[in-house]
């Protein structure tokens, strides 16, 4: 599994403070803009960069839902984007950034082979790290009452109960539930856990089965035990959560754990262990997808810009960026040392957790199931009448992108 494989064949570790870099290795005399996720591996990097002059980076969380507009854009509004195995798909197919294979000659000696995003034998984006959401928890807590380290979501919930009936926090759990993207990639972990599959041969949705109302029954318990408010819930406000010592365990992407010993903002600095993220069936995988994260260069730009672009990205990307910012990210970059905080993501990948499995279909999907899947947990619908909402949505998009007849 190509995800895999870069993980293990870098090491890993993941997130820190943005320290001082070395002086940037020459200067950039043109203007430039990036769009990228907001996370500490981008601020990292994006620092760094910074370091060489004229250039801004915009940090947003919400950038996917921004990039295609503004790559659209005669010229575009930015040189460098941010992408992943899900953002990648619609700037790739519109259009709206470069093969990168000249500059790579150019510019990229010290790039990893793995780093290196092909499409159709081109390519198309330079991999800075890998991702995925697995189990944080209060080690402290667990130890406290006994609990074991939970290998699949019954036992999460188990042990849920036993820290609700405590009162070790306010709320056992926390969950990126945001109603949206959040939302539609939780029930995309859960579903893949029980053996699902998103599409007949034919593009048509397969989501209303035995495998989707589990994994929309197993949502809902779960949030029994978060604030009410999960469905304002993302990345962030998960990570405050156990920073504050409001949450005793939660499914949280790894590049948000080393803010967790961040004393500058965090209660919890060294109680939190990470594990593999939980199965939703005994001896099944866990229930995560892996994701790279990694840089793009637009295509409405003038050469010279692209040229410049890349250069400064490479200037970010560089090994004294690492070793500065090691726990920021499971670097796939040379330099990286892992760690224990990088213990979750890596067990994660070993029991063969499966990628992302990123397309246009998947997407559309992506999309429709963050828009309909509150109905259940609000119990406007039943679990059958929201995944028939789902895969209606769908059907329309998909019909009007020319994947369905």
């Amino acid at each position: 599994m190509f995800a895999k494989r870069m993980i293990c064949a870098a090491s890993f570790m993941l997130l820190a403070s943005v320290s001082a870099q070395a002086a940037c290795s020459f200067e950039n005399k043109v203007p430039l803009k990036s769009l990228t996720a907001g996370f500490e591996a981008w601020k990292a990097v994006t620092t760094t960069m910074a370091e060489c002059g004229n250039f801004k980076p915009e940090l947003d969380q919400e950038f996917a839902q921004k990039q295609v507009a503004a790559f659209s854009a005669q010229p575009s509004l930015y040189q460098i984007g941010g992408v992943a195995n899900e953002t990648l798909v619609p700037v790739l197919q519109e259009g709206l950034i470069r093969p990168l294979d000249d500059l790579v000659a150019k510019y990229g000696q010290n790039l990893n082979a793995n780093q290196l995003i092909k499409v159709d034998g081109k390519i198309v984006a330079i991999a800075m790290m890998v991702n995925a959401q697995h189990l944080m928890y209060r080690e402290d807590i667990f130890k406290n009452l006994g609990i074991a380290l939970p290998k699949t979501y019954d036992e999460v919930l188990a042990a849920a109960k036993k820290i609700k009936d405590a009162g070790s926090v306010p709320y056992p759990l926390g969950g990126t539930f945001k109603t949206g993207w959040n939302l539609g990639e939780e029930f995309i972990n859960m579903y893949l856990g029980y053996g699902g599959k998103f599409f007949n041969a034919d593009n048509t949705p397969s989501i209303n089965n035995d495998a989707g109302v589990k994994a929309l029954q197993m949502m809902k318990a779960l949030t029994e035990y978060m604030d009410p408010e999960y469905l304002v819930s993302d990345s962030t406000t998960v990570q405050q959560q156990f920073q504050q010592e409001k949450i005793a365990m939660a499914s949280l992407w790894a590049s948000r754990a080393a803010a967790m010993d961040d004393p500058k903002e965090s209660k919890v600095v060294g109680k939190i262990a990470m594990a593999a993220a939980p199965a939703a069936i005994p001896g099944g995988k866990p229930a995560t997808t892996i994701w790279w994260d990694g840089i793009t260069i637009a295509s409405h730009i003038t050469d010279e810009e692209a040229d410049a672009a890349f250069r400064l990205a490479m200037e970010g990307l560089k090994e004294e960026m690492v070793k500065a910012n090691n726990d920021a990210a499971v670097w796939l970059v040379k330099g990286f040392e892992p760690g224990r905080l990088s213990q979750g993501a890596f067990a994660s990948a070993e029991a063969d957790a499966p990628s992302y499995p990123a397309s246009t279909a998947l997407g559309i999907m992506h999309t429709a199931l963050g828009n309909h899947i509150a109905d259940f947990l609000t119990g406007k619908d039943t679990a059958e009448e929201t995944l028939k909402d789902v895969e209606g949505e769908y059907l329309t998009a998909a019909k009007e992108k020319g994947l369905v007849n």
